[in-house]
């Protein structure tokens, strides 16, 4: 059960490192299917991605994972030493992918507290009977009762690779290891213990030092003081047993010195007085664990120039900065100091000033991560969706190295992923289709990311058949979507009814779509972090949607508008202009909505006042101030009684009363002015939804 798995430190860690994993072990899935075919570097990696997964599940009691991972390893162990020839690509790329779902599910369940109790029985049997195909089909007899099976009822069955086992007292080689982990990786005599869980699939005959790093939680200090000490017997060459050991998590550096059997035992009865062995292995391994030792003491320090920190601490540390922000504001504005002339204050508080801007800064930039993770999860959708609806799809992806704010990325994720599914199913065509109308018969799917300003573009585009403008129309009218007469809509905004909840132009409901929920969930949890949307689409070219989303969520630059009493704060990346206007720019339309005339163009106006319910004095359009504000290429005219200066704000989010008892639209959060009072601030695809 659940509760019976170790402290939450070490199972923190073993979460995210099978999660960094199985994602890696994806990638390297696609890259190699891509390929058809899987190189030797590929194997290999995939080769230690399941051992490092198999010993920790298997350290942290997971055993269906751990079984699962055994198995896999077995196969490209086989494909590792064997190298066999006509390997089914396609079927292993399938069956490590599923092998992939069934983790991703599994990690979730521990991660929600429940017992990862996932039963892969009959993807185990498929495995096995792959790798003993694998084995006939290459002339490669397995050897009879090499196959260990559980002894007791709540023990996994293990599965290991045939291999000639010689008596214990027979072993060809000796060796002494000693090895050291990475600084801060933490629980040093659990990672140790990971090895001596793989080491016993290989040899019965080893001891290490200290001896109790299970039963001892202060083993772990020795080991990061001392190392780790093993002595083993097996019959690997040094090669094989240095590789073995390389492959073990957050190695810093390790020795491994070739020994005689007799200062193997030697050791066993009194390892303090010993001294150090010599070693014995040609001159020409030794340059090469010369050369090794090196390459590992530069990639040693570069990995340490990065930590792990959980996103929590970095939340927290992003609400101390805001809360610092704002207390600054508090002081520098106070209004006790009108009117009083004091330069030493001033330039005490440029200086503060300057720092608290830069601490922001930096604070922001840890925050930030590439979105190479979110487009590469892409890989997998597009592989899946063309196998079931046989099409054939490229990904081409640009600009993966473009950051933004990790909550930004949380909700990005499932829009890209709307996206990436409607370009597939909707837009791209079947290959005979696309032969039919002259096109290469491999369709195209380019997704972008690219910076603009303060903003992040993300752009996904399609060579397919485009979006019919005349079908949306019709669907639209059919289930009474339209908002204004069709005759009066711009191609844009007849593309942008599909974006409507229950708009589909799907005839039948698959698996994929059809049900008109895909792009209106787009649509809001892109509006929801103050993005847009914007689409354009060429019949029988393809359609390209647009993703205008901000750098970050916690600190925005806004401008301060007074209605009456209240303050009000405008998202300074929607405002076109501001200006007072004179009376002859101020028309009525035939059903007496008030219009603004700006450069032969006419805006209609929001009044602040009107749409809040806000008391004020100032109700002619003269004495007040227009504020031209702009979302989804859709403009208006907010009126308001002044400008109040522009500053950078904190974003806090508005109390669950207001957000769902007593919704009020138009409003997207709020914040602490320097006064102390409170201003909300504005959303301006709110107020403009809600004025259509």
């Amino acid at each position: 059960m659940a509760d019976q798995f170790t402290n939450e430190p070490m199972l923190d860690m073993y979460l995210f490192e099978t999660s960094q994993l199985i994602e890696q072990l994806e990638q390297a899935i696609m890259s190699s299917e891509k390929e058809s075919s899987f190189s030797q570097d590929a194997i290999n990696v995939i080769f230690r991605i399941m051992h490092t997964i198999k010993g920790s599940s298997a350290m942290m009691m997971f055993h269906s994972i751990s079984t699962l991972a055994h198995t896999l390893e077995d196969i490209f162990y086989f494909l590792r030493e064997e190298k066999p020839n006509n390997v089914d690509c396609s079927t292993l790329s399938d069956f490590v992918l599923e092998g992939v779902d069934f983790i991703k599910v599994e990690v979730e369940k521990i991660k929600n507290g429940d017992s990862p109790d996932g039963n892969a029985s009959a993807l185990l049997e498929g495995l096995e009977q792959f790798l003993s195909s694998l084995k006939k089909e290459n002339g490669i007899i397995e050897k009879k009762g090499k196959v260990k099976k559980a002894q007791k009822e709540n023990e996994p069955q293990q599965y290991y690779i045939a291999q000639e086992k010689k008596d214990e007292k027979n072993y060809t080689h000796a060796y002494r290891g000693s090895i050291f982990f990475e600084d801060g990786c933490e629980m040093e005599n659990l990672r140790a213990y990971t090895i001596v869980h793989n080491l016993k699939d290989l040899t019965e005959e080893f001891y290490y030092y200290p001896d109790d790093i299970i039963s001892n939680e202060d083993s772990a200090e020795v080991i990061k003081e001392k190392g780790f000490e093993l002595f083993i017997q097996i019959d690997y060459n040094y090669e094989q047993m240095h590789q073995f050991l390389m492959q073990s998590s957050f190695l810093k550096s390790m020795e491994l010195q070739e020994i005689t059997v007799e200062e193997y035992h030697l050791n066993r009865k009194a390892p303090e007085e010993v001294e150090e062995p010599t070693i014995k292995m040609p001159a020409v391994l030794v340059k090469k664990e010369k050369e090794t030792k090196e390459k590992e003491t530069i990639q040693s320090g570069q990995a340490q120039s990065i930590i792990s920190v959980s996103v929590a601490k970095l939340d927290k540390l992003m609400d101390l900065v805001g809360e610092m922000v704002i207390s600054e504001a508090m002081v520098i504005q106070n209004p006790d100091l009108l009117g009083l002339e004091l330069s030493n204050f001033q330039k005490a508080a440029q200086q503060l000033n300057k720092i608290t801007s830069e601490l922001q800064d930096t604070v922001m930039s840890i925050r930030m991560v590439p979105l190479a993770p979110t487009f590469m999860k892409m890989n997998r959708i597009v592989r899946d969706m063309c196998k079931q609806l046989g099409k054939d799809v490229e990904l081409n992806i640009i600009g993966e190295e473009t950051e933004v704010d990790k909550n930004i990325i949380e909700h990005i994720s499932d829009p890209l992923m709307h996206l990436v599914r409607n370009s597939i199913d909707h837009g791209i065509e079947a290959t005979q289709d696309r032969i039919e109308v002259g096109k290469e018969a491999k369709g195209h799917l380019t997704l972008e990311a690219k910076n603009s300003g303060s903003d992040v573009l993300i752009i996904v585009k399609d060579d397919g058949k485009g979006l019919d403008k005349d079908k949306i129309l019709k669907k639209a009218m059919d289930a009474d979507l339209l908002f204004r007469n069709p005759e009066d809509m711009s191609e844009r905004e007849i593309f942008h009814l599909i974006l409507l909840p229950g708009f589909s132009t799907k005839e039948s409901v698959s698996e994929f779509s059809g049900r008109g929920v895909g792009m209106d969930v787009v649509s809001k949890n892109i509006e929801e972090i103050g993005g847009t949307l914007s689409i354009d689409s060429s019949p029988g070219q393809g359609t390209t949607i647009t993703l205008k989303i901000p750098l970050t969520l916690a600190i925005i630059d806004g401008m301060k508008l007074k209605v009456g009493n209240a303050c009000y704060t405008i998202p300074i990346i929607s405002i076109k202009e501001s200006l007072r206007p004179l009376k002859k720019d101020l028309i009525c339309d035939p059903d007496g909505n008030e219009m603004l005339m700006v450069r032969g163009q006419c805006f209609p106006i929001i009044r602040l006042h009107d749409f809040f319910g806000v008391e004020t004095q100032i109700t002619e359009f003269t004495n007040g101030i227009m504020i031209i504000v702009e979302m989804d290429e859709r403009t208006v005219c907010v009126f308001g009684d002044e400008l109040l200066g522009q500053q950078q704000v904190v974003v806090k989010s508005l109390p669950t009363y207001i957000q769902k008892v007593r919704k009020i639209d138009g409003l997207t959060g709020c914040t602490l002015l320097g006064d102390g009072s409170i201003s909300l601030i504005l959303d301006i695809g709110g107020i403009i939804s809600h004025n259509r």
